[in-house]
């Protein structure tokens, strides 16, 4: 009798802790903060801007298909873009893209983006920002979210937005102008 009271009382006691573990804040889905709490992290928030240059094209392109068929879903390409102050494909270094894109959407020009802005210039030289998300290439402006970095930005997070300024449609080669909003931990 005593083990079967012991059960039933432990049995109670976890089904007090699930029920109360998964309970939402205030009985509400979210919930908004004040506009101090809010605005806190605007101190540590830092905008970077650059152009990304996706040569695919000529004797040294900067993004290789590695796999699945060419310009369709699944279409995978591995990238070490430059990122350059300026528009034109010659003004100063700043970073490289490095990662891989895929073509993820079987019913529309959607890319899956997995790359690092690794930066080689000022104050952010030897740190990166990770890119994760997805780009609807054909979307005047995309967002993607920033999910991490290393050096200066580890534990960054944030959110990157792309814009396409210039594609060769003969090549495929390709300018990108990228606005990045970044909140340092």
């Amino acid at each position: 009798m005593a083990s079967s009271m012991t059960y039933t009382l432990l049995l109670l006691t976890l089904l007090m802790v699930i029920s109360t573990t998964f309970i939402p804040i205030n009985g509400k889905f979210s919930e908004q903060f004040a506009e101090t709490k809010a605005k806190s992290h605007v101190n540590n928030m830092i905008h970077l801007h650059f152009y990304f240059h996706d040569i695919v094209s000529g004797k040294h392109p900067t993004a290789v298909r590695i796999s699945g068929p060419k310009n369709a879903f699944g279409a995978t390409a591995m990238i070490d873009d430059p990122l350059t102050e300026g528009l034109k494909p010659g003004s100063k270094l700043v970073g490289r893209a490095q990662g891989m894109y895929a073509l993820a959407s079987q019913h529309d020009t959607a890319l899956l983006m997995v790359m690092n802005f690794a930066f080689l210039e000022g104050k952010f030289n030897g740190s990166a920002l990770s890119i994760f998300g997805r780009n609807r290439v054909f979307d005047m402006v995309r967002e993607m979210p920033i999910v991490g970095g290393s050096g200066l930005f580890r534990l960054a997070r944030g959110y990157a937005l792309a814009k396409t300024v210039r594609i060769e449609q003969k090549t495929g080669d390709a300018v990108v102008e990228y606005n990045v909003f970044v909140v340092l931990a």
